[in-house]
């Protein structure tokens, strides 16, 4: 049974660690100019700051999925508090009739509310759109972005 929790980004560091490799081959664009390299010492010192809003998706005590976002006041509206998603994440095997997804984000949803957050933004690659599962849980597109490398 898959089970959706808010849980310690710290505590759960090294378990998703493990999965980042499978994540980062699936989705990330660029591999071979840029490698998969995360600012932990960064992410560890938002999490103590209470900036992290991280959600897992568990099945048999496993974890197949995961959401880290940041809260905080909005650069631009500074009264407004706001969760912009970083990363999500469902394992293969997770995904489909089990609704792991949507679990996954009422989860995200529901601790965003009790902390306070007015508004969320969330993130879809266009190569593995996420697109429906963003619209079945009652958010409207609202911007795309564009990328070109101009590195060497």
């Amino acid at each position: 049974m898959l089970t959706a929790q808010i849980e310690s980004y710290a505590e759960n560091l090294q378990a998703m660690q493990e999965m980042y490799p499978a994540h980062w081959e699936e989705l990330a664009l660029n591999k071979d100019k840029v490698p998969l390299d995360p600012d932990y010492p960064s992410y560890l010192a938002r999490d103590r700051q209470g900036e992290i809003l991280h959600a897992t998706v568990r099945e048999g005590g496993k974890i197949v999925g995961y959401f880290v976002g940041f809260i905080g006041p909005a650069l631009h509206y500074r009264t407004c508090l706001t969760l912009t998603m970083d990363i999500f994440w469902v394992a293969p095997e997770a995904r489909g009739a089990a609704l792991a997804g949507v679990k996954l984000f009422r989860a995200v949803e529901a601790e965003a509310r009790r902390r306070g957050v007015q508004r969320l933004f969330y993130g879809s690659k266009l190569h593995r759109d996420a697109s429906r599962l963003f619209e079945y849980l009652g958010c409207e597109p609202v911007e795309t972005f564009y990328s070109k490398w101009i590195g060497s």
